[in-house]
């Protein structure tokens, strides 16, 4: 996969879109001093690239329910890449798994999952340890507040994307 290259307002543009998604499009224009349309032909070109991926909302679950945060580091017992597979396919089916990743050295998987509370959390791993998906071993942390949930883009990976412009 080829990378583009970004400019100085290319990386403004993602900066700001991390933080304020739903900024008006003459809003942005103004704030990386671009007209209209060059920003929006800038916007398209990264959506088209794939670096812009989506736009959502930031929802506050709890004005809206009770729930729990857990993260589990999971281990699966065989590592043949049609078991890995079907592992990641079937966290895919679970809604309460709002994201999971692949992670090298220790354990395979990092599993972010959201849940009225411990006890659906427990059917939900009793269900996924009874479709006989291969989990071996799994460490429950139980989210107890949020300290950071957004953060723009790294510096680091800002700097490595002007060296490339």
């Amino acid at each position: 996969m080829s990378q583009l290259k970004l400019d100085d307002r290319d990386i403004r543009i993602l900066s700001i879109l991390t933080r304020e998604g739903r900024i008006a499009k003459s809003e942005l224009a103004a704030r990386v001093n671009l007209s209209a349309t060059p920003c929006w032909e800038r916007l398209k070109r990264l959506e088209a690239a794939g670096i812009i991926t989506g736009y959502r909302a930031e929802v506050e679950l709890r004005r809206i329910a009770p729930h729990v945060t857990v993260f589990v580091v999971a281990e699966v017992e065989n590592h043949r890449a049609e078991r890995l597979r079907a592992f990641e396919e079937a966290m895919d089916t679970y809604d309460e798994v709002i994201a999971c990743w692949a992670l090298g050295g220790g354990f395979d998987y990092l599993l972010q999952i959201v849940t009225r509370d411990i006890d659906s959390y427990q059917a939900l791993i009793d269900r996924i340890l009874e479709a006989g998906l291969g989990l071996s071993r799994y460490f429950t942390y139980v989210v107890t507040k949020p300290v950071k949930l957004t953060a723009p883009l790294p510096e680091c990976l800002i700097d490595v994307a002007r060296r490339k412009a």
